[in-house]
Protein backbone atom coordinates (compact mmCIF):
# COMPACT_ATOMS: atom_id res chain seq x y z
CA UNK A 1 0.00 0.00 0.00
CA UNK A 2 1.48 3.34 -1.05
CA UNK A 3 1.07 6.32 1.18
CA UNK A 4 2.25 9.91 1.45
CA UNK A 5 3.56 10.96 4.83
CA UNK A 6 3.20 14.61 5.80
CA UNK A 7 5.74 15.74 8.36
CA UNK A 8 4.76 18.72 10.50
CA UNK A 9 7.09 21.75 10.54
CA UNK A 10 9.69 21.96 13.25
CA UNK A 11 8.73 24.10 16.23
CA UNK A 12 11.10 27.04 16.58
CA UNK A 13 11.64 27.57 20.28
CA UNK A 14 13.57 29.88 22.57
CA UNK A 15 17.25 29.51 23.31
CA UNK A 16 18.09 28.16 26.76
CA UNK A 17 20.76 26.08 28.50
CA UNK A 18 19.85 22.40 28.47
CA UNK A 19 21.14 18.99 29.51
CA UNK A 20 21.65 16.04 27.19
CA UNK A 21 20.92 12.32 27.30
CA UNK A 22 23.31 9.63 26.09
CA UNK A 23 23.14 8.23 22.58
CA UNK A 24 23.41 4.62 21.46
CA UNK A 25 22.65 2.15 18.71
CA UNK A 26 20.38 -0.77 17.97
CA UNK A 27 21.34 -0.95 14.30
CA UNK A 28 21.87 -4.06 12.21
CA UNK A 29 21.26 -5.66 8.86
CA UNK A 30 22.55 -4.95 5.37
CA UNK A 31 23.71 -1.54 4.24
CA UNK A 32 21.02 0.98 3.41
CA UNK A 33 21.67 2.68 0.06
CA UNK A 34 20.69 6.33 -0.31
CA UNK A 35 20.81 8.13 -3.64
CA UNK A 36 21.73 11.76 -4.20
CA UNK A 37 22.58 14.05 -7.09
CA UNK A 38 25.07 15.98 -4.94
CA UNK A 39 28.54 15.94 -6.48
CA UNK A 40 31.92 16.14 -4.74
CA UNK A 41 34.98 17.01 -6.81
CA UNK A 42 38.51 18.15 -6.07
CA UNK A 43 40.48 20.48 -8.31
CA UNK A 44 43.55 22.68 -8.23
CA UNK A 45 41.30 25.64 -7.37
CA UNK A 46 39.27 23.71 -4.76
CA UNK A 47 41.38 20.82 -3.45
CA UNK A 48 39.64 20.47 -0.06
CA UNK A 49 35.90 20.04 -0.69
CA UNK A 50 35.12 18.27 2.62
CA UNK A 51 37.10 20.37 5.11
CA UNK A 52 34.75 22.00 7.69
CA UNK A 53 36.72 25.24 7.31
CA UNK A 54 35.94 25.36 3.58
CA UNK A 55 32.75 23.42 2.82
CA UNK A 56 29.64 25.58 2.92
CA UNK A 57 27.14 23.69 0.78
CA UNK A 58 24.21 21.52 1.78
CA UNK A 59 25.74 18.40 0.21
CA UNK A 60 29.08 18.87 1.96
CA UNK A 61 27.44 19.59 5.30
CA UNK A 62 25.33 16.45 4.93
CA UNK A 63 28.56 14.43 4.75
CA UNK A 64 30.10 16.26 7.70
CA UNK A 65 27.03 15.87 9.90
CA UNK A 66 27.47 12.09 9.82
CA UNK A 67 31.15 12.12 10.68
CA UNK A 68 32.26 15.27 12.50
CA UNK A 69 30.73 15.92 15.90
CA UNK A 70 29.62 19.34 17.14
CA UNK A 71 29.17 20.59 20.68
CA UNK A 72 25.43 21.07 20.16
CA UNK A 73 22.85 19.84 17.66
CA UNK A 74 19.24 20.45 16.71
CA UNK A 75 17.14 17.64 18.21
CA UNK A 76 14.72 15.44 16.28
CA UNK A 77 11.70 17.54 15.34
CA UNK A 78 13.59 20.84 15.67
CA UNK A 79 13.61 23.39 18.46
CA UNK A 80 16.39 24.63 20.70
CA UNK A 81 19.92 23.27 20.30
CA UNK A 82 20.89 20.59 22.83
CA UNK A 83 24.35 19.28 23.77
CA UNK A 84 25.90 16.66 21.49
CA UNK A 85 29.65 16.27 22.06
CA UNK A 86 29.06 18.35 25.16
CA UNK A 87 27.43 17.18 28.36
CA UNK A 88 26.14 20.66 29.11
CA UNK A 89 26.26 24.02 27.37
CA UNK A 90 24.91 27.45 28.22
CA UNK A 91 25.49 31.18 28.44
CA UNK A 92 27.20 32.24 31.65
CA UNK A 93 26.07 35.87 31.48
CA UNK A 94 22.79 37.72 30.92
CA UNK A 95 24.18 39.54 27.89
CA UNK A 96 24.72 36.34 25.82
CA UNK A 97 28.42 37.11 25.33
CA UNK A 98 30.06 34.15 27.09
CA UNK A 99 29.14 30.55 26.26
CA UNK A 100 30.52 27.57 28.18
CA UNK A 101 30.42 23.88 27.26
CA UNK A 102 31.51 20.86 29.30
CA UNK A 103 32.56 17.87 27.19
CA UNK A 104 31.14 14.39 27.69
CA UNK A 105 33.29 12.06 29.76
CA UNK A 106 35.29 9.54 27.73
CA UNK A 107 34.73 11.28 24.38
CA UNK A 108 37.14 10.07 21.67
CA UNK A 109 37.72 10.37 17.96
CA UNK A 110 36.95 7.29 15.87
CA UNK A 111 40.58 6.13 16.12
CA UNK A 112 40.43 6.21 19.92
CA UNK A 113 42.29 9.49 20.44
CA UNK A 114 40.67 11.46 23.30
CA UNK A 115 38.71 14.59 22.41
CA UNK A 116 39.86 17.49 24.60
CA UNK A 117 38.85 21.14 25.02
CA UNK A 118 42.07 21.99 23.15
CA UNK A 119 40.73 20.04 20.14
CA UNK A 120 37.54 22.10 20.22
CA UNK A 121 39.51 25.34 20.41
CA UNK A 122 41.85 24.21 17.63
CA UNK A 123 38.97 23.22 15.34
CA UNK A 124 37.10 26.50 15.65
CA UNK A 125 40.22 28.67 15.58
CA UNK A 126 41.44 27.11 12.33
CA UNK A 127 38.15 28.08 10.63
CA UNK A 128 38.77 31.66 11.73
CA UNK A 129 42.43 31.53 10.68
CA UNK A 130 41.88 29.91 7.28
CA UNK A 131 39.06 32.38 6.62
CA UNK A 132 38.10 30.83 3.30
CA UNK A 133 36.20 33.42 1.27
CA UNK A 134 33.59 30.86 0.18
CA UNK A 135 33.54 29.06 3.51
CA UNK A 136 31.47 29.31 6.70
CA UNK A 137 33.78 31.64 8.63
CA UNK A 138 31.02 34.25 8.89
CA UNK A 139 29.12 31.98 11.28
CA UNK A 140 31.98 32.10 13.77
CA UNK A 141 33.36 35.58 13.09
CA UNK A 142 31.78 37.02 16.24
CA UNK A 143 34.07 34.91 18.44
CA UNK A 144 36.65 37.09 20.19
CA UNK A 145 38.61 34.50 22.18
CA UNK A 146 38.32 30.81 23.04
CA UNK A 147 39.33 29.71 26.54
CA UNK A 148 39.89 26.16 27.80
CA UNK A 149 39.40 25.28 31.46
CA UNK A 150 40.64 22.07 33.01
CA UNK A 151 40.15 18.74 31.29
CA UNK A 152 36.62 19.19 30.02
CA UNK A 153 35.53 22.82 29.59
CA UNK A 154 35.71 25.33 26.74
CA UNK A 155 34.42 28.90 26.89
CA UNK A 156 33.66 31.10 23.89
CA UNK A 157 33.89 34.84 24.51
CA UNK A 158 31.95 36.79 21.90
CA UNK A 159 32.61 40.29 20.60
CA UNK A 160 28.94 41.20 20.78
CA UNK A 161 25.88 39.46 22.25
CA UNK A 162 24.54 36.61 20.11
CA UNK A 163 21.58 34.55 21.27
CA UNK A 164 21.89 32.39 18.13
CA UNK A 165 25.39 31.20 18.99
CA UNK A 166 24.22 27.75 20.21
CA UNK A 167 22.70 27.22 16.74
CA UNK A 168 26.01 28.16 15.10
CA UNK A 169 27.88 25.67 17.25
CA UNK A 170 25.49 23.02 15.91
CA UNK A 171 26.67 23.55 12.33
CA UNK A 172 29.55 21.63 10.71
CA UNK A 173 31.49 24.91 10.66
CA UNK A 174 32.14 24.21 14.36
CA UNK A 175 32.86 20.51 13.82
CA UNK A 176 35.57 19.02 16.04
CA UNK A 177 38.59 17.69 14.10
CA UNK A 178 41.94 16.12 15.01
CA UNK A 179 45.02 18.29 15.15
CA UNK A 180 47.27 15.69 13.53
CA UNK A 181 44.96 15.29 10.51
CA UNK A 182 43.83 18.86 9.82
CA UNK A 183 46.45 21.61 9.32
CA UNK A 184 46.03 24.70 11.48
CA UNK A 185 46.45 27.27 8.71
CA UNK A 186 45.42 25.42 5.55
CA UNK A 187 42.51 23.21 4.44
CA UNK A 188 42.89 19.43 4.44
CA UNK A 189 43.01 18.33 0.82
CA UNK A 190 41.19 15.32 -0.56
CA UNK A 191 38.03 13.50 0.45
CA UNK A 192 38.87 11.91 3.79
CA UNK A 193 36.94 13.04 6.86
CA UNK A 194 37.90 12.12 10.43
CA UNK A 195 35.96 12.97 13.53
CA UNK A 196 34.04 11.67 16.55
CA UNK A 197 30.59 11.58 14.93
CA UNK A 198 28.17 8.65 14.62
CA UNK A 199 29.88 7.28 11.47
CA UNK A 200 33.24 6.89 9.84
CA UNK A 201 33.33 7.49 6.08
CA UNK A 202 35.24 5.98 3.18
CA UNK A 203 34.96 7.61 -0.25
CA UNK A 204 35.30 5.78 -3.55
CA UNK A 205 36.96 8.25 -5.93
CA UNK A 206 37.42 8.22 -9.70
CA UNK A 207 39.08 11.04 -11.66
CA UNK A 208 39.06 13.35 -8.62
CA UNK A 209 35.31 12.88 -8.16
CA UNK A 210 33.49 10.88 -5.51
CA UNK A 211 31.30 8.11 -6.95
CA UNK A 212 30.23 6.53 -3.66
CA UNK A 213 30.55 7.08 0.07
CA UNK A 214 30.21 4.37 2.69
CA UNK A 215 29.24 5.43 6.22
CA UNK A 216 29.99 2.81 8.88
CA UNK A 217 28.72 3.14 12.44
CA UNK A 218 31.43 4.45 14.74
CA UNK A 219 31.60 2.06 17.73
CA UNK A 220 33.41 4.71 19.78
CA UNK A 221 30.72 7.35 19.25
CA UNK A 222 29.40 8.98 22.42
CA UNK A 223 26.77 11.62 21.95
CA UNK A 224 23.09 12.47 21.96
CA UNK A 225 22.16 10.63 18.75
CA UNK A 226 20.66 7.14 18.58
CA UNK A 227 22.10 5.32 15.56
CA UNK A 228 19.56 2.88 14.09
CA UNK A 229 21.74 1.20 11.45
CA UNK A 230 25.26 -0.12 11.00
CA UNK A 231 26.07 1.03 7.47
CA UNK A 232 24.72 3.45 4.87
CA UNK A 233 25.99 3.86 1.33
CA UNK A 234 25.57 7.22 -0.38
CA UNK A 235 25.31 6.58 -4.12
CA UNK A 236 25.97 9.60 -6.35
CA UNK A 237 24.02 10.05 -9.58
CA UNK A 238 24.59 12.61 -12.34
CA UNK A 239 20.89 13.39 -12.57
CA UNK A 240 17.51 12.78 -10.96
CA UNK A 241 16.35 10.48 -13.77
CA UNK A 242 19.14 7.99 -13.13
CA UNK A 243 18.50 8.14 -9.40
CA UNK A 244 14.79 7.51 -9.94
CA UNK A 245 15.44 4.50 -12.16
CA UNK A 246 17.77 3.05 -9.52
CA UNK A 247 14.99 3.34 -6.94
CA UNK A 248 12.48 1.62 -9.22
CA UNK A 249 15.02 -1.12 -9.98
CA UNK A 250 15.58 -1.62 -6.20
CA UNK A 251 19.25 -0.63 -6.48
CA UNK A 252 18.81 2.05 -3.85
CA UNK A 253 16.48 2.31 -0.85
CA UNK A 254 15.89 6.06 -0.85
CA UNK A 255 16.37 9.09 -3.09
CA UNK A 256 16.98 12.47 -1.51
CA UNK A 257 18.14 15.72 -3.02
CA UNK A 258 17.38 16.44 -5.60
CA UNK A 259 14.23 14.88 -7.01
CA UNK A 260 12.90 16.68 -10.06
CA UNK A 261 9.51 18.44 -9.87
CA UNK A 262 8.27 16.06 -12.57
CA UNK A 263 9.24 13.02 -10.48
CA UNK A 264 7.43 14.31 -7.40
CA UNK A 265 4.35 15.29 -9.42
CA UNK A 266 4.20 11.90 -11.12
CA UNK A 267 4.50 10.00 -7.84
CA UNK A 268 1.79 12.14 -6.30
CA UNK A 269 -0.62 11.40 -9.17
CA UNK A 270 0.50 7.88 -10.04
CA UNK A 271 1.92 6.09 -6.98
CA UNK A 272 4.43 3.35 -7.76
CA UNK A 273 3.96 -0.01 -6.10
CA UNK A 274 6.54 -0.55 -3.38
CA UNK A 275 7.65 3.12 -3.28
CA UNK A 276 6.56 5.68 -0.72
CA UNK A 277 6.68 9.44 -1.27
CA UNK A 278 7.29 11.52 1.85
CA UNK A 279 6.32 15.18 1.63
CA UNK A 280 7.71 17.60 4.16
CA UNK A 281 8.00 21.36 4.63
CA UNK A 282 11.04 22.96 3.06
CA UNK A 283 13.04 26.00 4.05
CA UNK A 284 15.21 26.12 0.91
CA UNK A 285 15.01 29.28 -1.20
CA UNK A 286 16.06 30.32 -4.70
CA UNK A 287 17.20 33.87 -5.43
CA UNK A 288 19.07 36.16 -7.77
CA UNK A 289 22.15 37.95 -6.48
CA UNK A 290 24.01 40.94 -7.85
CA UNK A 291 27.51 42.33 -8.02
CA UNK A 292 26.36 45.76 -6.94
CA UNK A 293 29.57 47.32 -8.28
CA UNK A 294 29.09 45.98 -11.82
CA UNK A 295 28.13 48.82 -14.22
CA UNK A 296 25.14 46.86 -15.55
CA UNK A 297 23.37 46.67 -12.19
CA UNK A 298 25.17 49.09 -9.84
CA UNK A 299 22.22 51.47 -9.93
CA UNK A 300 19.60 50.00 -7.62
CA UNK A 301 16.88 51.24 -9.96
CA UNK A 302 17.87 48.43 -12.37
CA UNK A 303 17.49 45.86 -9.61
CA UNK A 304 14.22 47.42 -8.47
CA UNK A 305 12.85 47.24 -12.01
CA UNK A 306 13.69 43.54 -12.12
CA UNK A 307 11.86 43.05 -8.83
CA UNK A 308 8.87 44.87 -10.33
CA UNK A 309 8.78 42.71 -13.48
CA UNK A 310 9.52 39.17 -12.31
CA UNK A 311 6.43 37.03 -11.86
CA UNK A 312 7.41 34.66 -9.08
CA UNK A 313 4.09 32.87 -9.13
CA UNK A 314 4.49 31.96 -12.80
CA UNK A 315 8.03 30.68 -12.22
CA UNK A 316 6.94 28.55 -9.26
CA UNK A 317 3.84 27.08 -10.89
CA UNK A 318 5.07 26.58 -14.46
CA UNK A 319 8.55 25.29 -13.65
CA UNK A 320 8.10 23.62 -10.28
CA UNK A 321 4.38 22.86 -10.02
CA UNK A 322 3.33 22.04 -6.48
CA UNK A 323 6.93 21.72 -5.27
CA UNK A 324 7.53 25.48 -4.90
CA UNK A 325 5.73 28.69 -4.00
CA UNK A 326 6.60 32.34 -4.69
CA UNK A 327 8.83 34.06 -2.14
CA UNK A 328 8.72 37.78 -1.35
CA UNK A 329 11.47 38.02 1.26
CA UNK A 330 14.84 36.51 2.07
CA UNK A 331 13.19 35.05 5.19
CA UNK A 332 10.79 32.30 4.05
CA UNK A 333 7.40 31.39 5.46
CA UNK A 334 7.70 28.98 8.36
CA UNK A 335 10.53 31.00 9.92
CA UNK A 336 9.85 33.42 12.76
CA UNK A 337 9.65 37.10 11.70
CA UNK A 338 8.94 36.48 8.01
CA UNK A 339 7.32 39.40 6.20
CA UNK A 340 6.42 39.84 2.52
CA UNK A 341 8.57 42.94 2.05
CA UNK A 342 8.97 42.64 -1.73
CA UNK A 343 5.24 42.20 -2.31
CA UNK A 344 4.49 45.09 0.05
CA UNK A 345 6.79 47.35 -1.97
CA UNK A 346 6.19 46.18 -5.56
CA UNK A 347 2.84 44.38 -5.53
CA UNK A 348 1.93 42.35 -8.61
CA UNK A 349 4.29 42.26 -11.62
CA UNK A 350 3.96 45.53 -13.54
CA UNK A 351 6.06 46.37 -16.61
CA UNK A 352 4.81 49.98 -16.77
CA UNK A 353 5.83 50.57 -13.16
CA UNK A 354 9.25 49.08 -13.90
CA UNK A 355 9.65 51.42 -16.85
CA UNK A 356 8.89 54.41 -14.66
CA UNK A 357 11.51 53.29 -12.12
CA UNK A 358 14.18 53.18 -14.86
CA UNK A 359 13.02 56.43 -16.44
CA UNK A 360 13.15 58.28 -13.12
CA UNK A 361 16.73 57.07 -12.60
CA UNK A 362 17.65 58.07 -16.18
CA UNK A 363 18.60 54.48 -17.09
CA UNK A 364 18.83 53.77 -20.83
CA UNK A 365 16.92 50.74 -22.02
CA UNK A 366 17.18 47.95 -22.80
CA UNK A 367 19.49 47.13 -19.91
CA UNK A 368 21.87 44.38 -21.04
CA UNK A 369 23.50 41.66 -18.96
CA UNK A 370 23.97 37.88 -18.75
CA UNK A 371 21.89 35.88 -16.29
CA UNK A 372 24.16 33.15 -14.92
CA UNK A 373 23.12 29.89 -13.29
CA UNK A 374 24.75 26.59 -12.34
CA UNK A 375 23.86 23.56 -14.40
CA UNK A 376 24.46 20.74 -11.91
CA UNK A 377 23.88 21.85 -8.34
CA UNK A 378 20.26 22.72 -7.58
CA UNK A 379 18.35 20.19 -9.62
CA UNK A 380 17.24 19.47 -13.18
CA UNK A 381 14.67 22.29 -13.34
CA UNK A 382 17.23 25.07 -12.87
CA UNK A 383 17.80 25.63 -16.60
CA UNK A 384 14.07 25.99 -17.25
CA UNK A 385 13.77 28.41 -14.33
CA UNK A 386 16.44 30.77 -15.64
CA UNK A 387 15.20 30.62 -19.20
CA UNK A 388 11.76 31.60 -17.88
CA UNK A 389 13.24 34.45 -15.84
CA UNK A 390 15.12 35.77 -18.87
CA UNK A 391 11.97 35.56 -21.00
CA UNK A 392 9.98 37.61 -18.49
CA UNK A 393 12.66 40.30 -18.47
CA UNK A 394 13.12 40.30 -22.25
CA UNK A 395 9.38 40.37 -22.94
CA UNK A 396 9.21 43.65 -21.01
CA UNK A 397 11.46 45.26 -23.70
CA UNK A 398 13.23 47.00 -20.81
CA UNK A 399 15.93 44.35 -20.62
CA UNK A 400 18.03 42.36 -23.05
CA UNK A 401 19.20 39.33 -21.14
CA UNK A 402 21.31 36.34 -22.20
CA UNK A 403 21.38 33.13 -20.18
CA UNK A 404 24.51 31.11 -19.41
CA UNK A 405 24.85 27.87 -17.45
CA UNK A 406 28.11 26.71 -15.85
CA UNK A 407 29.03 23.58 -13.83
CA UNK A 408 29.12 24.26 -10.10
CA UNK A 409 32.85 23.64 -9.64
CA UNK A 410 33.60 26.54 -12.00
CA UNK A 411 30.52 28.57 -11.16
CA UNK A 412 31.08 29.03 -7.43
CA UNK A 413 34.66 30.19 -7.90
CA UNK A 414 33.71 32.65 -10.66
CA UNK A 415 30.82 34.00 -8.60
CA UNK A 416 32.93 34.53 -5.49
CA UNK A 417 35.57 36.35 -7.55
CA UNK A 418 33.01 38.80 -8.92
CA UNK A 419 32.89 37.53 -12.50
CA UNK A 420 29.08 37.70 -12.71
CA UNK A 421 26.90 40.80 -12.65
CA UNK A 422 23.73 38.77 -12.06
CA UNK A 423 23.64 35.16 -10.96
CA UNK A 424 21.29 32.62 -9.47
CA UNK A 425 21.83 30.82 -6.19
CA UNK A 426 19.95 28.58 -3.81
CA UNK A 427 20.12 28.54 -0.04
CA UNK A 428 19.56 25.86 2.55
CA UNK A 429 19.53 27.39 6.04
CA UNK A 430 22.37 26.87 8.47
CA UNK A 431 19.76 26.62 11.23
CA UNK A 432 16.04 27.48 11.49
CA UNK A 433 16.24 31.16 12.43
CA UNK A 434 15.89 34.45 10.50
CA UNK A 435 19.55 35.16 11.29
CA UNK A 436 20.64 32.52 8.78
CA UNK A 437 18.64 34.19 5.98
CA UNK A 438 20.06 37.66 6.59
CA UNK A 439 23.59 37.80 8.00
CA UNK A 440 25.17 35.33 5.52
CA UNK A 441 24.05 37.59 2.64
CA UNK A 442 24.32 41.04 4.18
CA UNK A 443 26.97 41.07 6.90
CA UNK A 444 30.69 41.60 6.52
CA UNK A 445 32.48 38.42 5.39
CA UNK A 446 29.24 37.31 3.73
CA UNK A 447 29.48 34.03 1.86
CA UNK A 448 28.60 35.65 -1.49
CA UNK A 449 31.62 37.92 -1.17
CA UNK A 450 29.18 40.66 -2.13
CA UNK A 451 30.34 44.30 -2.21
CA UNK A 452 26.91 45.49 -1.03
CA UNK A 453 27.09 47.64 2.09
CA UNK A 454 24.43 48.88 4.46
CA UNK A 455 25.86 50.42 7.60
CA UNK A 456 22.41 50.35 9.19
CA UNK A 457 22.08 46.59 8.63
CA UNK A 458 25.69 45.66 9.39
CA UNK A 459 26.45 47.98 12.30
CA UNK A 460 23.07 48.25 13.98
CA UNK A 461 20.30 45.86 12.94
CA UNK A 462 22.17 42.54 12.76
CA UNK A 463 23.91 43.08 16.14
CA UNK A 464 20.60 44.27 17.60
CA UNK A 465 18.78 41.15 16.41
CA UNK A 466 21.35 38.86 18.03
CA UNK A 467 20.84 40.31 21.48
CA UNK A 468 17.30 38.96 21.74
CA UNK A 469 16.97 35.43 23.12
CA UNK A 470 13.22 35.46 22.43
CA UNK A 471 13.46 35.38 18.63
CA UNK A 472 9.85 36.49 18.19
CA UNK A 473 10.70 39.67 20.10
CA UNK A 474 13.18 40.59 17.34
CA UNK A 475 10.36 40.99 14.81
CA UNK A 476 10.69 44.75 14.40
CA UNK A 477 14.43 44.48 13.72
CA UNK A 478 14.06 41.73 11.14
CA UNK A 479 11.20 43.59 9.45
CA UNK A 480 13.49 46.59 9.00
CA UNK A 481 16.20 44.37 7.50
CA UNK A 482 13.76 42.76 5.08
CA UNK A 483 12.34 46.15 4.06
CA UNK A 484 15.83 47.53 3.36
CA UNK A 485 16.60 44.49 1.20
CA UNK A 486 13.38 45.06 -0.77
CA UNK A 487 14.43 48.67 -1.39
CA UNK A 488 18.14 48.15 -2.16
CA UNK A 489 17.71 44.70 -3.82
CA UNK A 490 21.22 43.30 -3.27
CA UNK A 491 19.46 39.95 -3.64
CA UNK A 492 16.09 39.12 -5.20
CA UNK A 493 14.15 36.15 -3.73
CA UNK A 494 12.25 34.01 -6.27
CA UNK A 495 10.73 30.92 -4.66
CA UNK A 496 10.60 28.70 -1.60
CA UNK A 497 10.60 24.93 -2.10
CA UNK A 498 8.87 21.95 -0.59
CA UNK A 499 10.82 18.74 -0.05
CA UNK A 500 10.01 15.27 -1.31
CA UNK A 501 11.83 12.07 -0.48
CA UNK A 502 11.04 8.75 -2.18
CA UNK A 503 11.91 5.44 -0.53
CA UNK A 504 11.28 1.72 -0.76
CA UNK A 505 8.64 0.29 1.54
CA UNK A 506 10.19 -1.19 4.65
CA UNK A 507 12.63 1.69 5.20
CA UNK A 508 11.64 3.51 8.38
CA UNK A 509 12.72 6.87 9.77
CA UNK A 510 12.50 8.64 6.40
CA UNK A 511 10.42 11.46 7.88
CA UNK A 512 13.23 12.17 10.36
CA UNK A 513 16.17 11.51 8.05
CA UNK A 514 15.72 14.79 6.14
CA UNK A 515 14.85 17.91 8.12
CA UNK A 516 13.00 21.01 6.91
CA UNK A 517 16.46 22.62 6.60
CA UNK A 518 17.50 19.79 4.21
CA UNK A 519 19.87 18.31 6.79
CA UNK A 520 20.52 14.61 6.14
CA UNK A 521 20.43 12.46 9.27
CA UNK A 522 21.34 8.95 8.15
CA UNK A 523 21.28 7.58 11.71
CA UNK A 524 17.46 7.78 11.67
CA UNK A 525 17.10 5.16 8.91
CA UNK A 526 16.33 1.50 9.55
CA UNK A 527 15.45 -1.37 7.23
CA UNK A 528 12.62 -3.58 8.45
CA UNK A 529 12.62 -6.04 5.52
Amino acid sequence: MNRKTLVLPAVLGLLAPVLAACGGSDGGGDAIVVGTTDQFAASAEAPAPLDPAVGYEAGVWNVLRQTVQTLTHIPRGGGEPVPEAAETCGFTDRENESYRCTLREGLTFADGTPVTPDDVKYSVQRVLDIKDESGPVGLLANIDTIETKGEDQVVFHLRTPDATFPYKLATPAAGIVQKDKYPAKAPREGFQVDGSGPYTMEAEVKDDRVVKMVFTRNPKYKGDLKVLNDEVELALFPDAAGMGKALEDEEIDMMTRTMSPEQAQKMLVEPVDGIELTEMPGLAISYLAFDTEDPAVENKAVRQAMAQIIDRGAIASKVYGTTAEPLYSLVPTGITNHTNSFFNKYGEPDVDAAGKILEKADISTPVKFTLNYTTDHYGPATAAEYKALAKQLNDSKLFEVDVKGTPWAEYRLAQSEGDYAVYGMGWFPDFPDPETYTAPFLDEDNFLNSPYESTLIQDTLIPESRRVADRGAAAATFTKIQDIVATDVPVLPIWQGKQYVASREGLTGVEWAVTSSADLQLWELKNTV
